[in-house]
């Protein structure tokens, strides 16, 4: 038997750059490796010890598919004490990561050629995860002349009959946009209005950092599914532990798909979580200020390159740098970096070709003497 015999959607697979990427990261030696958004910090041992020792205690078991009661008042009191917002625990999920949320969400919410909105540049698995559920992606450019901010009115000649939900990444990945508050109530009145969802990443949240973050959820909570996750802020990648909170009826609706899929989150990690949220006021802040100056230390660097141009990082782990004036294209520059410096970066062609293909995206997951060494390297590139 051959490839012929799988489904033919996956026969001749898209192109999957950032997939392409880390495959890559591991056959280049001496490589420096500001791809992949996997940070070199280990998780908090604190955070460690309190999940092994539960571990030992005998939380080793499934949990309720939608996770144990404490992980979800742990949830809960988070966002009571950060936001002052108020869920039930029928309202929240337990997930094995904010992908797997979002996966479990389009797939309760699309019927066939239902339209999602997508601001581009955008994380490149949401586009998968709506045409795995069977809808239509719709793009929504916007563009470093804005601070890549969402154009309101751009968003209403996007909304149609067909228009069932649009995903809001703020902070964004991969450029380093926040979204202000005024933009996330615009949103909402839109969804509102015209009745649709709003699929809202808040993976960054605590990477805010020059203003306050208010969830969407604050503006539009029938209509709003979140989505975190503890692997940025808590440096916890590799726990695979995440959330979703949505109206309970969508809830409802996810816990049966998902006990054909991952049934539940894994407990230890579970664990973990609980603990984390519970010291999220100790904790956060000492990873927040991490990346907070190794950005700042990027925006140094860069301005310093006259092939190079950015704007300033207003949130996340990422700088979307501008290599326009290089004459090259967003893959043909990484390329040409990593032969050169084995410097890897991820092309913006990744995130989107509308407004990405002039732009890479550097993750600031290496520590500063590791950045410095990068751009020694590149600064010494001609063009």
């Amino acid at each position: 038997m051959d490839s012929s015999k799988i489904a033919k959607r996956h026969q001749q697979p898209a192109e999957n750059i950032l997939m392409d990427i880390a495959t890559l990261a591991k056959q280049v030696p001496d490589l420096i490796d500001l791809s992949i958004g996997d940070p070199d910090l280990i998780t908090d041992e604190r955070i460690i010890d309190a999940a092994f020792a539960d571990a030992k205690a005998g939380h080793t078991k499934y949990t309720a598919s939608g996770g144990s009661t404490a992980f979800l008042e742990s949830v809960i009191n988070f966002y009571k004490k950060e936001y002052d917002l108020t869920f039930d625990t029928s309202q929240v999920r337990a997930t094995v990561g904010a992908l797997h949320g979002m996966y479990l969400a389009l797939q309760v919410i699309l019927d066939p050629a239902d339209e999602v909105i997508i601001h581009e540049p955008y994380f490149s698995p949401y586009k998968d995860q709506v045409l795995f559920a069977g809808g239509v992606p719709v793009f929504l450019p916007t563009f470093e002349a804005d601070g890549f901010q969402i154009n309101i009115d751009l968003l209403k000649e996007k909304i149609t009959d067909k228009t069932k939900a649009i995903i809001i990444n703020s902070p964004n990945n991969p450029t380093g946009a926040v979204f202000s508050a005024d933009t996330f109530k615009a949103i909402a009145e839109l969804a509102i209005e015209h009745d649709f969802y709003i699929l809202s990443d808040e993976v960054y949240e605590a990477f805010c950092f020059y203003d306050t973050f208010t969830p969407m959820a604050t503006f539009a909570p029938e209509h709003t599914i979140t989505f975190g996750s503890f692997s940025k802020a808590f440096a916890m990648t590799g726990w695979r532990i995440g959330y979703m909170i949505a109206p309970d009826y969508i809830n409802d609706a996810a816990k049966l798909i998902n006990e054909s899929v991952t049934y539940s989150a894994p407990s230890p990690s579970q664990q973990a979580g609980i603990f984390a949220l519970a010291h999220s006021d100790m904790l956060i802040p000492e990873v927040v200020s991490v990346f907070k100056e190794r950005l700042e230390y990027v925006e140094k660097r860069v301005a310093a390159i006259p092939f190079l141009s950015m704007l300033p990082v207003q949130g996340t782990i990422y700088a979307f740098i501008n290599i326009e004036k290089t004459g090259l294209d967003s893959v043909a520059f990484t390329e040409k970096l990593l032969k050169e410096t084995n410097v890897l970066v991820i092309p913006g062609k990744a995130f989107g070709e509308t407004t990405g293909n002039h732009h890479v995206r550097l993750a600031a997951t290496q520590n500063l003497e590791e950045l410095k060494e990068a751009f020694d390297r590149i600064e010494k590139m001609i063009f």
